[in-house]
């Protein structure tokens, strides 16, 4: 047996006890799981720290891309108690698991249930991103998943620092008499690509696969495996300036979208602007943009604009200005440049978003709710927005503690996925004798009374452990 399935193994094995797992359990393993990072800060951060220097060499010899390398850090500022807030977050979170959703009476003594469980075993492949070691460790025992982990090469150090962190905790964390003791495999990292390809093939035990990373490792997944998928390839995210767009929130809204952190994947790429605003809002949003050093990639209209305005006499801001091509519309930069493009009415900008776009997230600024709510209800993306940057689309800002990912899918998660992302739901039935053939048509036959059971709080947590 290959180590990759022994892994795989141990993950089914894992999940099957977590079904019986309580929430106060959960709870006491991701305290102590915080508990055991802030002990280990130092190392950790250190391991962070050689990481970089490493990655660094590799930018400097043009064989990592500078976003990439961005990503790698989760000491400065205040990342790693944002990191340790992430773990209270989700301890924080009502457990769901257990909880009933639908409760209906078929018939007298025949009441079915639709109850809340987890996934089962989630294979999760992701590139730089240490954080995402713990956001996903915590989610799945929070959730009652098994998670298998493979990080990128680049943060080799840091992922395994903060790995060993988290076993040791979940091993360390007291067992309650009379419970099941919480696995120890419950969350296992695997380090090579080989691993990975066999992991990939082993649908009877993985059962949900969440790539977290570039286009080209999102795609490679999605094309390999009968697993299904959890994610997104892209993050072309569009916001668009309506007619009535005011220009203080214009410009606020832009720049933030774009600059706020131009690697991730909810970045603005391209700014669509109404052509009655050109001359006015735009060149203020050009304006601002500009002074932040992003790369204007200007249709013809739109460059006109910037010309007639006198953005262009500064030097170092015409460096940053240049012709769009065809090319610019539908890229994903995760740098400081966006692609630039004039329509003539709201229906236009929705046609473009929903012919270049990803499916992420796209925002329209307007003062006009018409036109906000006819945007949000034809753009087909998992995150529409009036008058709010794009960055918004975050599972921590949602709200949910943290997140497995961004879904573009049309399945059982879409949009930021949090901890409802790792569940699923089954359905508990009970009889008391009755056969299928007993109901029907004709004398002696029973006739459902499908009559709904209110959900009030002792029906909700009917099965919650």
């Amino acid at each position: 047996m290959s180590s990759a399935e022994q892994v795989a193994r141990a993950a089914r094995e894992a999940s099957n006890l977590l079904q019986t797992i309580s929430s106060d359990q959960k709870s006491a393993v991701l305290r102590r799981i915080r508990q055991v990072l802030e002990e280990r800060r130092s190392e950790i951060v250190l391991a962070n720290q050689q990481d970089k220097e490493a990655a660094q060499r590799e930018v400097e010899a043009g064989r990592l891309s500078s976003s990439l390398f961005k990503r790698l850090d989760i000491e400065t500022g205040e990342k790693y108690a944002t990191l340790l807030q992430g773990v209270d977050d989700v301890d924080s979170i009502s457990d769901p698991i257990g909880q009933v959703t639908l409760a209906r009476k078929l018939d007298n003594d025949l009441d079915l249930y639709r109850v809340v469980c987890p996934v089962g075993v989630c294979l999760v492949i992701f590139e730089a991103r240490p954080e995402v070691v713990v956001n996903i460790a915590c989610l799945a025992i929070k959730s009652g998943n098994a998670a298998i982990l493979k990080g990128g090469k680049e943060a080799a150090r840091t992922n395994q620092a903060l790995a060993d962190a988290i076993q040791h905790a979940i091993a360390t964390t007291p067992a309650v008499e009379g419970q099941t003791k919480f696995p120890e495999r419950s969350i296992q990292v695997v380090s090579t690509r080989d691993e990975i390809s066999t992991l990939l093939d082993m649908d009877r035990y993985v059962d949900l696969v969440i790539p977290r990373g570039s286009n080209a490792l999102v795609r490679h997944i999605q094309n390999n495996t009968r697993i299904p998928v959890l994610g997104h390839a892209d993050g072309i995210c569009s916001t668009y300036l309506d007619e009535s767009a005011d220009t203080q929130k214009a410009v606020h809204i832009v720049v933030d979208a774009k600059t706020n952190y131009p690697a991730a994947c909810n970045a603005t790429e391209a700014l669509l602007v109404h052509s009655s605003v050109i001359n006015t809002v735009f060149v203020e949003v050009a304006r601002a943009l500009l002074a932040a050093g992003v790369r204007l990639h200007a249709d013809d209209r739109s460059l006109a604009a910037i010309e007639q305005a006198g953005l262009l006499a500064d030097a170092g801001a015409a460096a940053l200005v240049s012709r769009a091509t065809d090319a610019d519309f539908g890229h994903e930069y995760t740098d400081l440049d966006i692609a630039i493009r004039v329509v003539d009415s709201v229906d236009e900008a929705i046609d473009h978003i929903n012919t270049h776009g990803s499916k992420h997230t796209d925002a329209i600024v307007t003062e006009e709710r018409k036109s906000a709510e006819w945007f949000m209800r034809r753009v087909d993306a998992a995150g529409v927005y009036w008058n709010a940057s794009t960055r918004f689309a975050d599972g921590f800002r949602y709200g949910f503690g943290a997140e497995i990912g961004v879904s573009t899918n049309k399945t059982h998660a879409r949009g930021p996925a949090g901890l409802e992302g790792l569940t699923i739901y089954k359905y508990y039935l009970f009889g008391n004798g009755q056969g299928a053939g007993d109901f029907g048509v004709g004398q002696g036959k029973h006739q459902f009374l499908h009559e709904d059971i209110p959900i009030d709080n002792s029906v909700r947590d009917k099965f919650v452990l």
